[in-house]
């Protein structure tokens, strides 16, 4: 395999970002580190010597043009875009900030877009390959995930047009419904809170589960998932969505063959507090 240049988005210390960098990177390939807050990439990351690192904040289009500028000019071109910044908001739909969300959908969807645009002649010139990392609860109706995921699923369905349509260009384009994995994604939440008078205030606690993660399933290390989807990265692996980590395999049944019947029983058990407030309205 021939060693490519790779940037990453999302490469703060901790999560799946900063994992897939380190990987590549030990693997040989050159690696354009980002984050929007550097000082948050690992010391373990940034004094690679083919690691590079680049402010970038995806929400903001100058910032997305500067470093696609400082590739051009550094004369590696890029051969990999990889689309892994992304923010957290878990409320439920009736007691949603909707300028929070929309900050949400600025990142975790638009931000991936200004990204492929601004990056599209280099991936192009190389014959590269694009890879959004999205999230395998995109494909269920989570509950009080509605921000996130309805973000995500909308960038899958991005991912899978645009596949189409830069094929003639030779630029491969993978979505990768990742699984559950241990990262810091929880932690750089904020602090989880209801409006005054919220309908769901007697769930409070079970709600709260989900922003922490101690009610979601475990996940696996953010390392063991890097080397998962190495090939999809780097390699001539398939392009189109792919189910990878954890959990995945298994959202992607439930998603496709399980009836709705018993997809309504799954997303309503006792972990997501939904039977609780039931009980707690008769």
């Amino acid at each position: 395999m021939s060693l490519k240049s790779v940037l990453v988005t999302g490469c703060s210390a901790g999560g799946i970002g900063a994992a897939i960098a380190l990987l590549l990177a030990r693997k040989g390939h050159h690696v354009f580190a980002t984050a929007r807050n550097t000082s948050k990439l690992s010391e373990e990351l940034i004094t690679l010597s083919n690691v590079t690192v680049l402010s970038l904040d995806v929400t903001s289009m100058p910032s997305v043009m500067a470093a696609a500028k400082a590739v051009s000019e550094s004369g590696r071109g890029l051969d990999v875009l990889v689309n892994n910044a992304g923010l957290g908001y878990i409320t439920p739909i009736l007691d949603m900030d909707l300028e929070r969300a929309q900050k949400l959908y600025d990142t975790n969807l638009w931000g991936s877009v200004r990204m492929i645009q601004a990056f599209k002649d280099l991936l192009i010139a190389s014959r590269g390959r694009i890879v959004n990392i999205i999230s395998c609860g995109a494909v269920v109706p989570l509950p009080w995930h509605a921000a996130y995921c309805s973000a995500k699923i909308a960038m899958a369905n991005i991912s899978e047009t645009l596949r189409h349509e830069i094929s003639p260009f030779g630029v491969s384009v993978v979505a990768v419904m990742a699984g559950t994995v241990a990262t810091n994604f929880d932690a750089n939440v904020n602090e989880f809170s209801l409006p005054p008078g919220s309908l769901y205030e007697s769930i409070r606690d079970n709600i709260n589960g989900w922003v922490t993660g101690t009610a979601k399933p475990v996940g696996g290390p953010a390392d063991e998932f890097a080397r998962v989807v190495y090939e999809d990265i780097v390699g001539k692996g398939k392009s189109g969505i792919v189910y990878r980590g954890p959990n995945a395999a298994a959202m992607g049944f439930v998603a496709s063959w399980v009836p709705t019947w018993m997809t309504d029983m799954i997303m309503r058990s006792s972990n997501s507090g939904i039977p609780a407030l039931v009980k707690n309205l008769s």
